[in-house]
């Protein structure tokens, strides 16, 4: 039943899952604050969604590959700008808002960025009511990727003072991995994902590690 279920092993401890949840807090209360001058907070309801969602991810799972900033901030903004190109230029509401996450999801994939908030960034363009439809292009820039801009600076100042924590995943702090026999190199990782032929929120930093991890000890250690 777990299995089928999705039930996933979770072995963090009770500091690190308090750690999550005060940097979501510090986070999403500067998205507030933009959100809500840019659009009033009726408004912004639907934006914050989004951005309390990318929180999850960046405070949450900040090792993950769709935590890091290149997907954080090009999603958002790519799905922001599919967005406001559907609420302008399809008539039906619900047609509109149905293409622009079906594109926003294509272009995320093509453009290395996916990032499953800048779903809910495209669906807020064209659902988002009177206040958000205002602004027009304006809509990318403030407050949607002003809000992922602030996201992404928390967390990289929030995380960075606990030493167990990277973000960006290329920041980090531990010594290089010694190379052991089971040591990936870059193409036998890329060879492995495209028979997979699907995406894996793992980094390939990540990745080797734990395969490292995984080998066994040798005797004279």
């Amino acid at each position: 039943m777990r299995q089928w279920i999705g039930v996933e092993l979770d072995e963090t401890s009770w500091r690190e899952k308090a750690v999550s949840s005060v940097g979501g807090f510090v986070a999403i209360l500067a998205v507030i604050g933009i959100s809500g001058h840019a659009l009033g907070l009726d408004g912004a309801a639907m934006l914050i969604g989004s951005m309390g969602a990318s929180s999850v991810l960046l405070f949450g799972v900040p090792h993950g590959a769709l935590s890091q900033p290149w997907p954080v901030l090009a999603g958002h903004l790519v799905s922001a700008l599919i967005g406001v190109g559907c609420a302008r230029w399809i008539d039906n509401r619900e047609l509109a808002a149905a293409c622009a996450v079906g594109l926003a999801i294509g272009a995320m994939h093509q453009c290395k960025c996916i990032h499953p908030p800048g779903g809910a960034t495209a669906l807020t363009a064209v659902m988002g009511g009177p206040a958000v439809r205002s602004l027009g292009w304006s809509f990318m820039w403030h407050p949607v990727l002003l809000n992922a801009l602030v996201l992404v600076g928390v967390a990289v100042i929030f995380n960075s003072v606990f030493p167990w924590r990277r973000y960006p995943t290329h920041l980090h702090r531990r010594k290089a991995a010694t190379e052991t026999p089971l040591t990936p190199a870059h193409a036998d990782v890329v060879a492995a994902l495209r028979r997979l032929d699907s995406f894996i929120d793992i980094t390939e930093e990540d990745l080797v590690r734990l395969v490292q991890l995984l080998a066994p000890r040798s005797p004279n250690l």
